[in-house]
């Protein structure tokens, strides 16, 4: 078997490749070098793996590439992948997520980018359009930037429903559609904005990340900005799952891709103080659904340790048992073939980690 990583940086996309059942790597040299890469993808559904990238350049702006050689070659459509209507009074600014729907939509992939919107691709992610059910949304005009931007960055669609579909934004919350996108309703029960005059409000959170359990597509988990959270409804309501986290702040949420109930994640002291709790690189792990959590760091660096793990910085993969890994905004890459137990390093020296994707084939 061989294990693909994508790991997507402010100044280029490296792939790393594994033959050795991840004990050993290969990475590339910089694809598309000097742009950042927000998003990337695999899409498995075909007879090889596309690997797609949500590429910014300072001088062109946003757009999505597609190789299906792993970087071999590279195809960009002549115009704008992504781009508003003139009606939209909108330009897209960056491509946060790139998520291949189900087997059942093969060619369908969906994109999330800044300002807060949703992309739908019936081409296999090469052109999109616009989904104007959320964008015409009459909560948008409310939805705020967060730190990094007004984004989606979480596109959820269920597995078993092609009309369901689940989205998280900074800032602006959960929301859910049933009929394909046409209509969209906020989810945000249960999910405190401690920042607002109202912290229950019915939209306007803080989401950072959500991440749906495999064994039950109906089960999710959010970390948002201060909070981690649970839901067994679908999204109709959420509970607080953070009292054994040593803190309840941080951006990346990954949820096992087989085995329901294992959650990863990686704290950060606050939101004031943007770095490992207790100065320690760890990965916490939960196998019960968020009741209890579990430091790892077996392998991880010693000594202080400052760097932060971005949102899409973390991912695991679809291989048994399921490979785990991180980068970090100081240009590391991590991965455990144990499910978090132990670690070992996959590449340094890079720049800024912003994503990682990573699956066996």
């Amino acid at each position: 078997m061989t294990e693909l990583l994508a790991i997507g940086t402010q100044k280029g996309l490296f792939l790393a490749i594994s033959h050795d059942d991840r004990q050993s790597w290969q990475v590339s040299s910089a694809h598309f070098p000097g742009q950042a890469v927000y998003a990337t993808a695999f899409d498995t559904r075909g007879p090889a793996p596309r690997l797609l990238a949500g590429v910014h350049s300072s001088h062109f702006g946003p757009s999505v590439a597609v190789s299906d050689d792993l970087g071999e070659t590279w195809q960009e459509p002549d115009t704008a992948p992504l781009a508003f209507p003139a009606d939209a009074g909108a330009a897209v600014e960056r491509v946060w997520q790139i998520v291949p729907a189900g087997p059942g939509q093969p060619g369908v992939v969906y994109a999330g980018t800044q300002p807060s919107a949703l992309w739908r691709s019936e081409d296999g992610g090469r052109t999109y359009e616009l989904v104007r059910g959320l964008w015409d949304h009459p909560h948008r005009p409310d939805w705020g930037a967060g730190f990094g931007g007004q984004a989606v960055h979480t596109v959820l669609p269920h597995p078993e429903d092609p009309e369901r579909i689940l989205v998280a934004m900074s800032t602006g919350g959960v929301y859910r559609t049933s009929d394909g996108g046409t209509s969209w309703a906020p989810a945000n029960q249960g999910i405190k904005a401690y920042f607002l005059p109202d912290p229950w409000p019915e939209f306007g959170q803080c989401v950072h990340k959500v991440a749906r359990d495999a064994a039950n597509p109906d089960h999710y988990y959010a970390q948002n900005h201060h909070g981690v959270y649970r839901s067994t409804d679908g999204g109709d309501s959420w509970q607080s799952i953070a009292d054994t986290l040593p803190t309840d702040f941080g951006f990346a949420m990954v949820a096992h891709p087989s085995r329901g109930g294992t959650v990863w994640s990686f704290p950060l002291t606050s939101d004031g103080e943007r770095h490992p709790v207790d100065l320690t690189c760890q990965v916490f792990r939960s196998t019960d659904a968020g009741g209890t959590w579990q430091p790892l760091h077996a392998g991880l660096p010693d000594g202080r340790y400052y760097p932060v793990v971005l949102r899409d910085a973390m991912c695991a993969d679809n291989a048994s048992p399921a490979g785990v890994y991180f980068g970090t905004r100081a240009g590391e890459v991590f991965a455990s073939r144990d499910e978090g137990e132990t670690w070992s390093t996959v590449a340094a020296h890079l720049p800024d980690v912003l994503c990682v994707r990573a699956v066996q084939v």
